[in-house]
């Protein structure tokens, strides 16, 4: 009699490091579906729609150059306030959007969680590429930007050779942010309170990022405290990269390299273990 072959295998629990890559590579069509599903609801039933990506990072722009440049007199090394803050805004808000949606992970997606079964990692990495659209998109405004400036005889364009850092400043960016970002979620799940605390800690880690000024202008005794924060040298080197001043630093950015690989290793770990029994208390 020929041996039935099982269609589905329930399996003891997975170890602590059994991280699903193979799986997650399986479930690649549902990341793209979930990608189409963030991009068209984001601005679904505005009356303008994507336009929304280039009217808040120029809005952005508009209201820190008067506030910081204008008022407070930050000084931006030399670099015309608008190119500087647009340079520093659109790193910035790719970080933020990506570690706010992924700390969200769990209640955001607790109605899907509990009627299907896929890689749960899939939802935070859906988070990560989907906006990734949003992200080249200020890019464009940014060089639009340069290109006018310079044809003016404003500034000069002055992009280096740094800037084939470019794809491992995206890459420490987009890791630093789901890491901390699953973290954050795996402790959500159980407390909630650390909801409310991410919304006003976001807030205050732009002010100790080098967004709204540059490192030079911060003394130098505190100048250390500032590049304690990983995602300082990202945004410093890649503003050196294209505009050819600012702080670069190699050790810096090895210091953001080793954070992201530690953070991301540590949240995937408590991801997977989470999502054993998240709906127990979400």
């Amino acid at each position: 009699m020929e041996q039935q072959k099982w269609t589905e295998v329930i399996s003891a629990r997975k170890g602590l490091l059994d991280i699903p890559f193979k799986e997650i590579w399986h479930y690649r069509d549902l990341i793209i579906t979930f990608v189409k599903r963030d991009i068209t609801s984001t601005y679904k039933q505005t009356v303008l729609g994507p336009l929304w990506f280039f009217i808040s990072p120029i809005f952005t722009v508009i209201m820190y150059t008067f506030v910081f440049s204008e008022i407070a007199g930050i000084k931006t090394d030399g670099i015309p306030a608008p190119l500087f803050y647009l340079g520093g805004t659109t790193l910035w808000n790719y970080f933020q959007i990506c570690f706010t949606n992924s700390s969200a992970t769990f209640v955001n997606n607790a109605s899907i969680f509990g009627k299907v079964y896929f890689p749960r990692l899939v939802a935070p990495i859906s988070t990560i590429i989907s906006n990734l659209i949003k992200f080249f998109i200020q890019i464009g405004v940014l060089i639009i930007l340069i290109c006018y400036y310079h044809f003016n005889g404003i500034y000069s364009i002055n992009i280096n050779a740094y800037i084939l850092l470019f794809p491992l400043l995206l890459i420490l960016m987009a890791g630093i942010a789901m890491g901390v970002g699953i973290i954050a979620s795996a402790v959500t799940t159980k407390y909630r309170d650390l909801q409310m605390f991410i919304a006003f800690g976001v807030s205050i880690l732009m002010y100790a990022t080098p967004v709204i000024y540059p490192i030079s202008q911060v003394p130098e005794r505190f100048k250390y405290l500032v590049l304690l924060n990983p995602i300082a040298p990202v945004i410093e080197t890649f503003r050196y990269s294209i505009f050819g001043v600012g702080y670069f630093s190699a050790p810096a950015l090895a210091y953001s390299f080793v954070f992201m690989v530690v953070t991301l290793f540590t949240g995937i770990i408590m991801f997977n273990q989470v999502e054993k029994t998240f709906m127990d208390t979400v």
